[in-house]
């Protein structure tokens, strides 16, 4: 269990729809275990999903109780092992960033409300809904597990994808 070293576009495996997991084994553990110690090393991270850091199973993790635009409306940290979205209510356009494209963000619009079932660390199936921050959060990630970024998103490329200024 480690920091993992994030992979940033255009590595090939950031498009690469990511395979189910068939059994929650120790393997499967570490790589989860991976993925929270390299959200939490960050800083400033809410996900990180398994390709980001060169696994290509479809696991993600998400915490955007730390940040302020989710802290007031979460469910913590969530670790979600073959997620799925199940209904999807509402839109709203909110600035993304991703670690896996450190020098610009883009206005992505997504849906406001989520409904989601996946199976947590401990093999219980869960289904949750998500609003808010939190909601796109998942929405981002679930995108990385199906070899999506947030610029394969953006309406425009010229008008809705920003370089950052301090990094």
């Amino acid at each position: 269990m480690a920091v993992q070293e994030i992979l940033t576009y255009p590595d090939p495996l950031l498009k690469t729809i990511c395979a189910p997991v068939t059994e929650l084994n120790d393997d499967v553990q570490s790589l989860i275990q991976d993925l929270i110690d390299t959200m939490v090393a960050a800083g400033h991270s809410v996900g990180v999903a398994a390709p980001q850091i060169g696994d290509c199973r479809r696991v993600a993790v998400v915490n955007v109780s730390h940040s302020k635009l989710g802290r007031d409306n979460n469910h913590g940290l969530l670790v979600m092992v073959n997620p799925e979205i199940l209904e999807r209510e509402g839109c709203e356009t909110m600035r993304e960033g991703c670690m896996s494209v450190p020098d610009f963000t883009g206005n992505v619009t997504r849906a406001r409300n989520i409904l989601i079932q996946f199976t947590d660390r401990e093999g219980r199936d869960q289904v949750i809904r998500a609003d808010g921050f939190e909601a796109v959060a998942i929405q981002h990630e679930i995108d990385h597990l199906d070899g999506l970024l947030f610029l394969d998103r953006v309406s425009n490329l010229k008008t809705d994808v920003f370089r950052r200024k301090n990094r």
